[in-house]
């Protein structure tokens, strides 16, 4: 069942280094994919409410393309792919997307094995792309990835546990220290922890020793938490309102960097994850519900010492039908 994840494991930490990050930065900038440098905003220029007295500001990669960052980590990867292949991943949805944009850019084949729990929303709008879609319990996912590459020779593209996404997804944390050069708090959502990792290592390797990273994970899918408790990537039965956040492991790689370069883990509830949709909502903020999760830590004081200090905020996706947006409190 683990043959493919198992694939990184010669990959180490070591070779995530500075210079990786921005040449990443650079291809990612240069994207035929079209990603942008999202806007970058004070929290006193919004009407969110905020309880502690610190200058924080969000970064808001629900402007992204495609809809979330994850547009970083797929023009990186794709770019160090043949195009024209044909190739299957894993996602409950905001991944799935950008695979599939990339996919019909490049005139790839691809498929997306997702989650029976996440939006039947996502599964349509990947398949407008031209992307097979094919969804399977939780436990099954990396069954059918397998049987994929044995029976239908495709090349796997991990969601979250690969060097060339991470390194693209570490051009938002180059980004963030283009706007605020030395922040002393980052708060960034983790699901099987590329994104988190490619922040850290990027924001940690630029010189920024004393910034204090904290990644946010739901309370019933926090693989990346218990991962940390048990010094080695855990397994578990996943289940959050935030599907993007419950895939069923934490990536090996990005566990190892944020080991490295992450100071907590710290777990939000369901319920306040939907308060944080409906908030940003109210602000004239459209946030899906993983995309929540770091404001969502900030606004229930989950992140200790905020007080006078400069914090970073990321929101980041924004991939939430009004059919979803229906199911949140006013």
């Amino acid at each position: 069942m683990f043959l493919l994840v198992l694939q990184m494991s010669d990959v180490t930490t070591d070779a995530v280094t500075l210079d990786l990050l921005r040449e990443a930065r650079e291809t990612v900038r240069s994207s035929p994919l079209g990603v942008i440098n999202t806007p970058m905003i004070p929290w006193c220029q919004t009407t969110l409410p905020l309880s502690v007295s610190c200058n924080v500001h969000i970064k808001l990669e629900n402007m992204q393309k495609t809809g979330s960052f994850k547009i970083r980590g797929v023009a990186n990867q794709f770019s160090r792919r043949p195009s024209g292949g044909h190739f299957v991943t894993i996602s409950a949805g905001n991944y799935g997307k950008s695979f599939a944009y990339a996919s019909k850019h490049y005139g790839s084949k691809g498929k997306v094995v997702m989650p029976e729990t996440a939006p039947e929303s996502r599964a349509t709008l990947i398949q407008t792309f031209g992307v097979e879609v094919e969804r399977v319990p939780t436990s099954s996912l990396m069954s059918a990835v397998n049987r994929c590459v044995q029976e239908d020779n495709m090349t796997f593209l991990h969601s979250y546990d690969d060097l060339d996404l991470i390194a693209g997804h570490a051009s938002l944390g180059l980004e963030v220290l283009e706007a605020v050069s030395d922040p002393d708090v980052v708060v960034v959502c983790c699901g099987g922890g590329g994104l988190l990792a490619g922040v850290a290592a990027a924001i940690k390797l630029s010189g920024c020793d004393t910034t204090r990273i904290y990644g946010v994970e739901p309370e019933g899918a926090c693989t990346m938490y218990q991962s940390f408790i048990e010094k080695k990537p855990v397994w578990m039965d996943t289940h959050s309102i935030a599907s993007g956040l419950a895939p069923p492991s934490a990536g090996r790689l990005p566990f190892e960097l944020c080991r490295l370069y992450v100071d907590q883990i710290v777990l939000v509830s369901d319920d306040e994850i939907k308060a944080a949709v409906s908030a940003l909502y109210r602000a004239g903020l459209v946030v899906e519900p993983s995309g929540s999760a770091a404001f969502a830590a900030l606004v229930n004081d989950k992140i200790p010492d905020l007080e006078g200090k400069t914090v970073v905020c990321i929101l980041s996706g924004g991939n939430v039908g009004k059919d979803e947006l229906a199911n949140f409190p006013d």
